[in-house]
C-alpha cells in the first residue's frame, strides 16, 4: 500500500507563480478480549489469557508554503523572478527607448536577479516508515511563444534531513528520501521535519525576452 500527498509549485519568470498543500490524519483502533478462570481452595491459581489488537493507521503531512500542521493550507504559492540586464563595459543598465546611445563593448550582457516570495518553510510528518518527495512539471515554463526548461529553477533546504527533490527540466524528476526521526519522535520509522526551502534563478544562459509562467508539484510518498 503506497499513500502519497501532493504540494504545488507554480513559478513565474519576471512575474510571479508556484502551488501546494494537502495532508491526512490518523486513526487508531484497538480491542480486547479476556477469559476467565476457577480454581478450587485451598492453594489453586486460575489463570486468565487477555488477548489485545491493536491497529496504528498511517498518516503522511506534507506541506510547502502555507497550513502548518495540523490545518492543511489552501492556497497556492507563489514565486516571481525578474531579470535586468546589464551591458559591458561599466556595465550599465539599458534604459528603454528609441535612439538612445549606450557605452557599450558588444559582449553578451549579464542579468540580474530579482527574486520575491522565493523562500518558504515546508513540513513532513508521518507515521509510515521512509518518507520520499519528489517533483513534477504540471504546466511548463513559457511565454506562450517560448518555453523554457524548468530546471533553470534552483532550491536548496536550510534542513539537509529535509532535502528539495532535483527540479526536472519537464515530466517527473527523481525522489530524494526525507531522514526519519525529528524533534517529538520516538525511532526513525517516524518523522517530523520541518525547514525553509530556497528557490533561486539561474542565469547563466541568455532567454528570449518575455513574461514566463509555469507550474511545480511537489509529491510526499510512503510505503
Amino acid at each position: 500500500m503506497s499513500t502519497q500527498r501532493h504540494r504545488r509549485l507554480v513559478v513565474h519568470y519576471a512575474a510571479r507563480p508556484l502551488a501546494l498543500a494537502l495532508a491526512m490524519a490518523s486513526a487508531g483502533a484497538y480491542a480486547a478480549s479476556a477469559s476467565s478462570g476457577t480454581g478450587s481452595l485451598p492453594r489453586t491459581t486460575p489463570a486468565v489469557a487477555l488477548n489485545f489488537s491493536i491497529q496504528v493507521d498511517k498518516f503522511l503531512f506534507f506541506r510547502v508554503g502555507d497550513g502548518a500542521w495540523p490545518t492543511p493550507g489552501g492556497t497556492t504559492s507563489q514565486v516571481g523572478f525578474t531579470l535586468s540586464p546589464s551591458i559591458p563595459a561599466v556595465p550599465t543598465t539599458p534604459v528603454n527607448g528609441s535612439n538612445t546611445a549606450v557605452n557599450w563593448s558588444g559582449t553578451a550582457p549579464t542579468f540580474a536577479v530579482a527574486a520575491s516570495g522565493n523562500v518558504l518553510p515546508v513540513e513532513v510528518r508521518s507515521n509510515g516508515g521512509q518518507v520520499s518527495v519528489f517533483a513534477t512539471v504540471t504546466t511548463a515554463l513559457t511565454s506562450g511563444a517560448n518555453t523554457i526548461p524548468m530546471n533553470v529553477i534552483n532550491v536548496t533546504s536550510s534542513d539537509a534531513a529535509l532535502p528539495p527533490p532535483p527540479i526536472p527540466a519537464s515530466g517527473t524528476g527523481t525522489s530524494v528520501n526525507v531522514t526519519g526521526g525529528g524533534a517529538g519522535t520516538v525511532n526513525s520509522l517516524v518523522t517530523i521535519r520541518n525547514a525553509n526551502w530556497t528557490f533561486s534563478y539561474n542565469s547563466g544562459t541568455s532567454r528570449t525576452a518575455g513574461n514566463y509562467s509555469g507550474q511545480l508539484s511537489f509529491t510526499a510518498t510512503v510505503p
